[in-house]
């Protein structure tokens, strides 16, 4: 059983197709109920449908009727929310996002919520499908993709991670082969800007300067348009708004700590000081930030593209379960270099693993204490930057990797 799991031999198409195929049936399945019981614009138990989704449509339906600024403002939120939805009791979901996703957000407010959800969803997981396809062209590759247990729990958040993993395995994706475009895409990421804080870094990094001009004109023209559009009261209004989203959403967990699968949560479920979870935080930051620009420097594509993904996960203290289809991309990237090149060691089963688990890490979390998702990032992540090293050639660091199976301790390779 150890010799299986080690050299991932378990890990067959066989099996990745019957769970994917048993999965995407529940999601299917999960979402025609959702929509055949619900009322109007609210599911079965009086929540809006895709739930966060209302935030979203509620934010553009502002900016469309002369109170874009006013988004911000969470009465005021709530106020047009429970109108919107016809109930004075619907649950509350405030808008946190920086301006240039209102922009969006007021696009999609120009069709009826039920339709604008529906269209918001397909149209965003039609383009991380489209990213991973061409990241692993596959016949199987898309029903695996699909059949992912994070795309039934994004879907039935109404959130946005299927842009956020477009975007940002998009532009690595593209990174060689056609840097602006791929520095334009990871500029985009503006709209969520926890997710791209890594992402000067590793372009400086991968000595990629067009990619860098393209991303910093990607966020100068969005930044721009909110103000052409609305002026400076919308960026006042968010970065006024920044102090309640803090302390409220992510010092108090107001969200629930078994969503948030970052280390700042990890340590405030645990019961530790905000202090102490800042700097738990900022060193597993500062960590994640210089093993991408380590292999982002010296890795292939698929390492670096898996690097920067992961990465990308454990920089912010505030990523829910349903970001982890970022964390889904960079498991197609690695997949796909393992086809290619073999695999080392224990890297279908750590990839299969954090594969399976949004299915149960929130549950499990809420009971254990242990972040699941949380430690799945930093397993890929270290998995990439063994890749970089075992295969790309880069420079041996010394540390804690020399101690990781290299390839030659692989079967494959005796």
């Amino acid at each position: 059983m150890w010799d299986a799991l080690s050299s991932g031999s378990w890990v067959t198409a066989a099996r990745v197709r019957a769970v994917s195929a048993m999965v995407l049936a529940a999601t299917i399945l999960a979402m025609l109920l959702l929509f055949v019981t619900a009322h109007g614009t609210l599911d079965a138990m009086g929540r809006p449908l895709g739930t966060d989704f209302s935030d979203v449509w509620t934010a553009g339906w502002m900016a469309n009727h002369g109170r874009a600024a006013a988004a911000w403002n969470w009465p005021d939120h709530y106020a047009v929310q429970q109108a919107i939805h016809h109930d004075a009791a619907v649950p509350f979901y405030g808008w946190h996002y920086p301006p240039p996703f209102l922009m969006l957000a007021a696009l999609l407010a120009r069709m009826p919520y039920v339709w604008a959800l529906v269209v918001w969803q397909g149209v965003t997981l039609s383009l991380a499908l489209g990213v991973v396809c061409r990241i692993a062209p596959r016949r199987g590759v898309p029903l695996a993709a699909l059949g992912a247990p994070v795309v039934l729990i994004c879907l039935g958040h109404g959130q946005n991670a299927f842009l956020t993993g477009a975007l940002l395995g998009g532009g690595m994706l593209l990174l060689d082969r056609r840097p602006w475009l791929a520095g334009l895409l990871l500029g985009c990421l503006v709209y969520k800007p926890q997710f791209a804080v890594l992402i000067p870094v590793v372009l400086i990094a991968a000595g990629n300067w067009r990619a860098f001009l393209g991303a910093a004109l990607a966020v100068s023209l969005l930044c721009g348009l909110t103000l052409a559009l609305w002026g400076w009261p919308v960026w006042a209004a968010f970065i006024e708004s920044l102090t309640i989203t803090r302390t409220v959403v992510i010092e108090q967990g107001n969200t629930g700590w078994e969503k948030i699968q970052s280390a700042f949560s990890a340590i405030r479920m645990w019961g530790g000081p905000i202090p102490l979870a800042y700097a738990v935080q900022g060193f597993v930051t500062g960590a994640a930030i210089l093993t991408a620009a380590f292999v982002a420097r010296w890795g292939g594509m698929a390492s670096r593209a898996t690097a920067v993904l992961a990465a990308a996960l454990l920089c912010t203290p505030y990523v829910l379960d349903y970001d982890f289809v970022v964390l889904g991309i960079a498991i197609a990237f690695m997949a796909a270099d393992m086809r290619l090149r073999g695999a080392l060691r224990w890297e279908a089963t750590i990839l299969a693993s954090a594969w399976i688990l949004p299915l149960f890490a929130r549950q499990v979390t809420a009971v254990t204490l242990v972040p699941l998702e949380l430690i799945a990032a930093i397993a890929v992540l270290a998995l990439a930057a063994r890749r970089a090293i075992a295969l790309d050639g880069a420079p041996h660091p010394g540390g804690w990797l020399h101690r990781l199976p290299s390839l030659r301790d692989h079967p494959a390779a005796q």
